[in-house]
């Protein structure tokens, strides 16, 4: 590895420490169980490749190459050599071969991404290289090896594609909704994506509180002594847990628009899979490897992803999907319980008008179930894309 202890381009090298390198590991193993199983039927289907990157063929690829390579900062033991240490451990560490290039990207927006239709190319931005620590860059370099090794990039090229034509063809009638229906399909894939890539980084960095620091510096900047990771997954469990049923609408409304996960619920899905028995079997060597990708079975693929959709819906503390899991189990007082997720009906709650007095009394009333105040969503950061 090359991991030393010296000081490079301004960048102090953290001490050296040996890391597990996962020979021949299939993206299987790391994948969310809705990724996975989205990516297991495309790949089965036959000729969808062929077809697929025919029809790819009006994407301007080459131009976006000789974007990068003309206007950014190409990583090598020349440029950013630190980073290129980094790449390289990273494709050791998941036994990626074929080391994609790396550009750095003058912008001030911490971001980072994967794109490209035959060969990916992993694009850093200035303002993620300057806000995060060695450790945290490994695990963000890691995520996007993670992308390449699952083949994420020509999806993510086909969502940038799509989105930038949806804009240009808004004012045909009909042709932008059809679009948009694609996009955001493709964008509610790539947030389980993003999570199955974030489990690739910490799989590189073998190093959990980085991963957290990492995220929560996306999160909130460059103020680690203000920012606590305890703190900062107790928001997530806030997040999950509080509000009524126009919360829980509120929350899929202000993810649909995202390529991203919001970042405090990535780091507690991180967490929760780093504590899991499937991590803790990958770090012991048991995987699955990618000479058995073909022998697949989608159908076996689908029934894990239903198994872990019905698990997380049980387990779920958000009041909808409770909801759901009740109608699913066939509790009664359906009607009650939509009145008391929404705080009652109308704007009076539970007061009775002719007697001009509330009946609502606590917990039935639309008091005692008002939403908590909240701020809006800050789109900000698409970060380690």
């Amino acid at each position: 590895m090359s991991d030393g202890g010296d000081e490079r381009n301004g960048h102090e090298k953290v001490p050296g420490r040996q890391r597990r390198r996962f020979e021949g590991i299939s993206s299987r193993a790391y994948e969310h169980p809705a990724d996975r199983s989205a990516l297991v039927a495309l790949r089965r289907l036959s000729g969808f490749d062929t077809v697929f990157k025919a029809l790819s063929g009006l994407l301007p690829e080459r131009s976006l190459r000789l974007l990068f390579l003309s206007d950014s900062v190409r990583v090598s033991d020349a440029q950013f050599a630190h980073l290129n240490d980094m790449l390289r451990d990273a494709c050791h560490i998941l036994d990626l071969e074929k080391v994609p290039p790396m550009y750095v990207n003058q912008d001030p927006q911490p971001n980072a991404m994967c794109i490209g239709l035959d060969d990916p190319i992993i694009v850093v931005t200035t303002g993620l290289v300057e806000l995060l620590d060695e450790e945290e860059m490994r695990a963000v370099v890691g995520h996007e090896v993670g992308h390449a090794l699952s083949g994420h990039a020509v999806y993510r090229t086909i969502l940038l594609f799509l989105t930038s034509l949806a804009v240009r063809v808004a004012w045909i009638p009909l042709g932008n909704l059809a679009i948009m229906a694609i996009v955001t399909a493709l964008r509610e894939w790539f947030r389980k994506s993003e999570l199955s890539a974030d489990r690739a980084g910490l799989l590189v960095g073998q190093d959990l509180r980085a991963s957290m620091r990492g995220l929560m510096k996306i999160a909130g900047g460059n103020h680690l002594h203000e920012m606590n990771v305890d703190a900062f997954l107790a928001q997530a469990e806030e997040y999950e847990s509080a509000g009524d049923l126009r919360d829980s609408v509120l929350k899929i409304l202000n993810v649909l628009p995202r390529t991203h996960p919001f970042t405090a619920v990535r780091a507690a899905e991180l967490k929760k899979w780093a504590e899991s028995r499937d991590h803790q079997r990958i770090m012991d060597g048991h995987y699955p490897r990618r000479d058995e990708d073909k022998d697949t079975s989608v159908s076996d693929s689908f029934r894990q992803s239903a198994a872990s959709y019905a698990t997380d819906m049980k387990n779920s503390k958000d009041p909808l999907m409770k909801l759901v899991s009740d109608i699913a189990g066939g509790a009664g007082d359906l009607g009650g319980r939509v009145r008391r997720g929404f705080g009652g009906f109308g704007a009076g709650g539970g007061t009775d008008t002719a007697a001009g007095k509330d009946t609502g009394g606590g917990k039935d009333g639309g008091a005692a179930d008002a939403p908590r105040d909240g701020r809006p969503d800050d789109e900000g950061t698409d970060s380690r894309g």
